[in-house]
């Protein structure tokens, strides 16, 4: 009944149950949170009643289910994380509504997976691609899992984890240092062919 509430918090306190559908309700609310509780049950439809939800974390529950279609519809959300439940089948956004939001965590959910023809695989999700039964196509690699647990930038293209980067790192300087080494040989070659030559004009100068 609290038809102008803007936040409700109730992450972290061991809720089990359903996700009540009167929660669409609650049609002032913007940042919803009710993540590490024990909520099962799907997803409610009832969350389409809330047009400006900005921020919804149900992360690290029990949900099962699809991920319902109508949250690409939520114009105002930004921050969406559903990470770490028993979702399933196939994620039912395209490339531009994910682009759009600042956070979207998926991962650690073994039975959800994205179709690679609609997103892309740089934007890494955590979860594997489909098959043609809209089934996983195999478990997620543990690179992608660990930086959606850890990143809330995990669907930028140019993300990468620090041991990425310092591969990439190391594998650049590797090609300067070889340079710089036959550079090195090279103007010693060259010195010692031009002391030579000078050697060898003084002593027919004598």
């Amino acid at each position: 009944m609290l038809e102008s509430l803007e936040s409700l918090n109730l992450s972290s306190n061991k809720l089990v149950g359903e996700i009540p559908s009167s929660i669409g309700d609650l049609i002032s609310l913007k940042n919803l949170s009710l993540a590490s509780n024990s909520f099962s049950g799907s997803i409610p439809d009832s969350f389409s009643s809330v047009p400006d939800l900005v921020h919804l974390d149900l992360s690290s529950n029990q949900l099962n289910g699809t991920i319902p279609k109508f949250i690409s519809q939520l114009k105002n959300i930004k921050y969406l994380n559903l990470a770490n439940n028993n979702l399933h089948g196939v994620v039912p956004f395209n490339q531009s509504f994910i682009k759009g939001l600042e956070v979207f965590k998926v991962g650690g959910n073994s039975n959800l997976c994205y179709n690679h023809s609609v997103l892309s695989s740089k934007l890494k999700l955590g979860i594997s691609h489909c098959d043609k039964y809209g089934k996983p196509v195999s478990p997620p690699a543990a690179k992608d899992s660990s930086e959606d647990d850890s990143s809330d930038d995990d669907y930028d293209d140019s993300d990468d984890d620090d041991g990425s980067s310092k591969h990439k790192k190391d594998q650049h300087h590797g090609p300067n240092k070889f340079v710089l080494g036959v550079a090195i040989a090279l103007s010693s070659i060259v010195f010692l062919i031009v002391f030579l030559i000078v050697c060898s004009k003084c002593c027919r100068g004598r």
